[in-house]
C-alpha cells in the first residue's frame, strides 16, 4: 500500500499524525502502569499508521468516547478509534470494522432481570457512559426505560451504585472488572448489541484519504497485526473483524 503526498498532506496539516486516543473502553487503550504511557490495540494502529504515512505520531488522550469523537469531528486530531454510528457519520469518515466488541447490562443479584429484552421497562434505569456507542444506540432502541448518563463509561457502575439505578451498560470487559471489584452484582447473559469498532478520519480530508485510512485498516486485519495486537495486549471479549466486502 502506498500512499501519495497528497494524501500524507491531508492526514497530517499540523505536521505530525493526531490520533485521539479513548482510554475510557479498555479494549482500545489503557495507561502502562510502569511508564503512565497510553498503550493498547489503538495505539499500536495509530502508530503503525503514522510509519505508513512516514511522519510523527501525536497521542491526543481523552477519558471517555465522547471526547474523542469530538476531537476529531472538530479537527483537533486527524484520526481515532471508535464505533461506528450514523449519528458521528455525519462528520466522521469511517473505515470498516476491525475488531467487534460485546455490549452487555449489569445488574444487582436480587434484581427480578434475567434476559436483555426485559430491560426496557417502564420506571426502569439504565445508566450508560456519556457520548458512547452505547449512549447513541440505546438512546434510539430504549422506548420505556429511562437513560441515565454517567460522565465517563468507567464511572457506570459508579454512577449505578450512588444512584441506586437499575442496569449499567457498557463494554463487557469492563462490567466484568467492575464485578471482581464490588459485591452483589453479575451480568444478564448474552449480550444486548455489538460494537464495531472502526477508525476514522474528518470527512473534511476528502475521499481519497478516507479511502487510503479504509485500505490500511484491511490491511492490518488481513496481515494478523490486528490479532496479534489483542494478544499481546491481553484483550478478551473482543474479536477481529471479518474483511470488508469487495466493491
Amino acid at each position: 500500500m502506498t500512499i501519495v503526498p497528497a494524501i500524507v498532506q491531508a492526514f497530517t496539516p499540523k505536521g505530525v499524525l493526531r490520533a485521539s486516543i479513548n482510554l475510557g473502553n479498555p479494549i482500545l487503550a489503557n495507561t502502562d502502569k510502569a511508564t503512565g504511557a497510553p498503550v493498547g490495540v489503538s495505539v499500536d494502529l495509530a502508530r503503525a499508521f503514522a510509519e505508513r504515512l512516514g511522519v510523527a505520531l501525536e497521542l491526543v488522550v481523552f477519558d471517555a468516547a465522547g471526547k474523542s469523537v469530538e476531537a476529531v469531528a472538530n479537527e483537533q486530531a486527524d484520526i481515532g478509534f471508535f464505533a461506528i454510528d450514523p449519528v458521528r457519520g455525519a462528520q466522521i469518515a469511517f473505515t470498516e470494522a476491525y475488531v467487534l466488541i460485546e455490549g452487555s447490562y449489569l445488574v444487582r443479584e436480587h434484581s427480578p432481570l434475567r434476559r436483555n429484552e426485559e430491560v426496557d421497562q417502564e420506571g426502569l434505569r439504565v445508566t450508560v457512559g456519556k457520548g458512547s456507542a452505547y449512549d447513541l444506540y440505546l438512546t434510539r432502541e430504549l422506548k420505556n426505560a429511562q437513560i441515565v448518563r454517567a460522565p465517563t463509561s468507567p464511572a457506570v457502575v459508579q454512577t449505578f451504585l450512588e444512584q441506586n439505578l437499575d442496569v449499567a451498560a457498557g463494554v463487557k470487559q469492563q462490567l466484568e472488572s467492575d464485578i471482581r471489584a464490588h459485591a452483589g452484582l453479575r451480568l444478564l447473559p448474552g449480550r444486548f448489541m455489538v460494537i464495531r469498532q472502526a477508525m476514522g478520519t474528518p470527512r473534511t480530508r476528502g475521499a481519497d484519504a478516507a479511502q487510503a485510512l479504509c485500505q490500511f485498516v484491511e490491511e492490518m486485519k488481513s496481515s494478523g497485526f490486528v490479532s496479534d495486537a489483542l494478544r499481546r495486549h491481553g484483550i478478551q471479549g473482543a474479536s477481529v473483524a471479518p474483511g470488508a466486502n469487495p466493491a
